[in-house]
């Protein structure tokens, strides 16, 4: 499916029905990142709609030449969330740049919003944050020479456990959203229109909903520092720093990964059925 805005077609899917459940996933891949850690959590039963889609100039969403920085990015994302979820509270869940546009998200609708989930989260601009040294915990030299030079480059440069089941994952949902992405674009946003004109975690009142931050020991792409410092904003945040993780730590960590996504979705309806 489709939402068209000023030029742009973003695309999109929802599953389920229920408490609305908006994905965002981090540059250079599309939905299917997201919907491959997040989907585990569910079965037929569940009463969720989860809305997965790709953000302008990734995945099956084409870009503008307007949007030109993140707040043309969350301009985007805001009128889709108005579009798909009208004048409905949801709960919200970013990975890496998604990570930073749902704090966007929640500078602009925080009233909207029943919990986050935090990802590997941008904090900062890359060259502001405080990274581990790159780092390898497990290799598997014959699982590397039966990939193809390009797919190996792109896994190599995120993975820190290399093994069967961490390329599986990575083969079905990353690298199909990394060979749709537009990189003109995405490089030009980076070195441009990286961080928003604004302080997104200067906050006014503190979100007093339930949150999960979870960060990767060995992420040398965004690292697990910097992001402390934001969690006096969320009172009923939990901050997980997993070891033998990276940047992609779903994928490194997917049992521990699925227990603490669970128990956030427990926190937060616990809290939406108290509201209640």
């Amino acid at each position: 499916m489709q939402f068209s805005y000023r030029g742009i077609d973003i695309y999109y899917e929802t599953l389920g029905e229920g408490q609305p459940l908006l994905m965002i996933h981090g540059g250079g891949p599309d939905h299917r990142l997201m919907k491959g850690c997040i989907e585990p959590n569910f079965d037929q039963d569940s009463k969720y709609k989860r809305i997965y889609f790709d953000l302008p100039g990734m995945g099956y969403s084409t870009v503008a030449d307007w949007i030109t920085n993140a707040d043309d990015m969350l301009e985007v994302v805001l009128q889709f969330i108005d579009f798909i979820i009208p004048n409905e509270t949801f709960l919200l869940a970013g990975e890496s740049y998604g990570g930073y546009l749902s704090r966007g998200v929640m500078k602009r609708m925080s009233n909207r919003i029943e919990g986050l989930l935090m990802i590997c989260p941008v904090i900062k601009p890359p060259n502001d944050r405080i990274l581990p040294e790159r780092t390898v915990l497990l290799e598997n030299s014959g699982l590397l020479g039966s990939i193809s030079k390009e797919d190996r480059e792109l896994y190599e440069s995120i993975a820190v456990i290399q093994d069967e089941d961490t390329w599986e994952r990575y083969k079905k949902n990353i690298i199909p959203g990394l060979r749709l992405a537009n990189y003109k674009f995405l490089e030009k946003l980076q070195s441009e229109g990286y961080a928003f004109s604004f302080d997104v975690d200067s906050m006014n009142e503190k979100f007093d909903k339930p949150v999960l931050l979870i960060a990767g020991r060995q992420d040398a792409n965004v690292g697990y520092k910097d992001a402390w410092s934001i969690m006096d904003n969320y009172p009923r945040g939990s901050y997980v720093v997993l070891d033998r993780a990276g940047h992609c730590l779903e994928n490194e960590q997917k049992v521990v990964f699925e227990c603490l996504t669970k128990e956030w979705l427990m926190r937060c309806e616990e809290c939406m059925f108290n509201n209640n």
